[in-house]
């Protein structure tokens, strides 16, 4: 099994319950749920002018390689009702793969790791609940690293 780090994310509705519910929906596709962070409400990130997100971390465990995952991932998007928007816009559910066990992978759909995780405070702060010591594989660095350089 692969352990994956994902990032959850929404600003419209009911966040938090948006973001449960995404936890759910990732169980009943069979991954394995090991850890959760706390779910933080953040300050939206490339376009400010909308709601605020609540923010969290998953830790899972998954036989599914990465393409093989997006696509579930996006697949669970969809169903709960995400629309396509403007980039960076409001969303009912983001999920985002952060890291894949120590892989650097790289297509025209997928970057693993997530290329501007290091960037973002929602996902840093939750990712160093779950996973402080996890090291970057591209900037050997750990979570707990990353987010005291922040």
């Amino acid at each position: 099994m692969h352990r994956v780090f994902l990032s959850i994310g929404s600003n419209i509705g009911e966040k938090e319950k948006n973001c449960f519910n995404a936890i759910k929906r990732l169980k009943e596709c069979g991954l394995i749920i090991n850890k959760l962070s706390p779910v933080y409400i953040t300050n939206p990130w490339g376009i400010t002018n909308q709601p605020d997100f609540a923010n969290m971390a998953v830790e899972t465990f998954t036989d599914f390689l990465p393409a093989k995952l997006l696509y579930k991932l996006k697949q669970i998007e969809k169903k709960m009702g995400r629309k396509p928007t403007i980039k960076y816009g409001p969303r009912l559910i983001d999920i985002d793969i952060i890291f894949y066990d120590e892989l650097v992978y790289n297509s025209d759909e997928l970057i693993i790791p997530h290329p501007l995780m290091h960037k973002r405070y929602f996902v840093l702060k939750p990712m160093n609940d779950i996973a402080s010591d996890f090291l970057h594989p591209v900037f050997k660095l750990t979570i707990k690293e990353l987010l005291d350089n922040f």
